[in-house]
């Protein structure tokens, strides 16, 4: 039995995908196998010895504590493009927000007075305040073309625009799902320069802090509209405001609101919707789910944060999933362990990432528990359990 301790409200479509009979699952279970959450901040959680892996029912990771839980061997997954289709879906409101005036012009009607006659005058006399443009023609900058990126340059497309985009580390999986028609630029300064749009889909780290500054927004065009639905901090709210108070930057749409954002007309914040569709609620929890089942049942990974993806069929009468920091002659020093033991190996399969790798071993017949401790004794080795 696999205890399942849950934060937020998690959808109970993706909860399902773990069976009562093999899977508790709750808000109090105090040594949970792993955890799901979606934005409840885990930072200052003890690890318990008995946590395996964390899902994060969403893309980004930035309130769980990645470098802590992998120095204890605990894989860390996320739900990359499962709520790709919201998040494209406000991007591409957001813009028509913003270069249709649509926000002030809803304002200006809330405020006008009078008789039912008297207000259709003057809406009619003061509709010339709020003429817009339409997006055809108009050039989108899409930094960052992961799974949300792609399909908000798809769609654009679509829309009739020119877009150019920006990621040095775009996967073969993304190029292949990407138009044809999407242009891609190595440098983010010239496709700032280009813009009449720009919107952010990257993860907030130290090379992406203030990735739109003063400097590059005074080599803008003029009027541009800046779309912010990734991370707080990858715009810098400061540089952003001077721009509209220069005339440079035409609007701001963000989904991270402030105190400094309030009250200004060129600026529209939302509550953090990217994500906030019963959709794409739904689509990440079930993600989260069955990849947390697949790793808890066999060992195997997909979509971690940390660790490396692997994923190797069951062939023997169990299975080690180990966690090790990668070192030479780990693999080696695991065999040596069970080559004592008498242990057979059937098959096996390691995987690193960076400082971290993964070994899946498949043996003819169990281990004892002291087979499993000295293999936890090995320099390196940071979790090993058997299947």
């Amino acid at each position: 039995m696999y205890n399942i301790k849950t934060f937020n409200n998690i959808s109970e479509k993706g909860l399902s995908r773990l069976p009562a009979d093999s899977y508790t699952i709750g808000e109090d279970i105090d040594n949970p196998d792993a955890i799901i959450l979606r934005s409840a901040n885990l930072h200052e959680m003890e690890v318990n010895p008995a946590l395996k892996a964390v899902g994060r029912a969403g893309a980004g990771t930035n309130n769980v504590p990645v470098d802590k839980l992998s120095e204890h061997g605990v894989t860390v997954f996320n739900a990359p493009g499962a709520n790709a289709n919201a998040v494209k879906e406000l991007v591409i409101a957001g813009m028509l927000l913003a270069c249709r005036n649509i926000i002030p012009a809803w304002d200006y009607v809330q405020k006008v007075e009078g008789t039912t006659e008297e207000q259709h005058k003057a809406v009619e006399a003061g509709k010339k305040k709020f003429v817009g443009y339409e997006l055809p023609g108009r050039t989108l900058g899409v930094v960052g073309l992961g799974a949300i990126g792609v399909k908000i340059a798809n769609a654009a497309v679509e829309l009739g625009m020119r877009v150019i985009g920006y990621d040095p580390g775009i996967t073969v999986d993304s190029a292949w799902k990407m138009s044809s028609k999407v242009e891609q630029i190595k440098d983010p300064d010239e496709l700032f320069k280009q813009c009449d749009f720009v919107t952010f889909h990257v993860p907030l780290i130290d090379a992406t802090r203030d990735k739109l500054n003063a400097k590059r927004i005074a080599n803008m065009k003029d009027g541009v509209v800046i779309l912010n639905f990734a991370r707080q901090g990858i715009v810098n709210d400061d540089a952003v405001l001077e721009g509209i108070e220069s005339g440079k930057v035409r609007a701001y749409v963000c989904d991270f609101p402030s105190e400094k954002l309030k009250g200004n007309s060129r600026v529209i914040t939302l509550p953090h919707l990217g994500a906030s569709t019963v959709e794409a609620e739904e689509n990440c929890a079930i993600m989260v789910a069955d990849q947390i089942k697949d790793f808890l049942e066999n060992g195997n990974i997909k979509n971690s944060v940390n660790f490396p993806n692997i994923d190797m069929p069951r062939s023997g009468g169990a299975r080690l999933a180990i966690a090790n920091r990668n070192m030479p002659d780990m693999v080696g020093q695991m065999s040596h362990v069970l080559g004592q033991a008498e242990v057979n190996i059937i098959s096996m399969r390691n995987e690193s990432r960076g400082d971290l790798a993964y070994t899946l071993i498949d043996i003819e017949t169990p281990v004892s528990d002291g087979v499993l401790s000295d293999i936890m004794a090995i320099e390196g080795v940071l979790k090993a359990r058997q299947i």
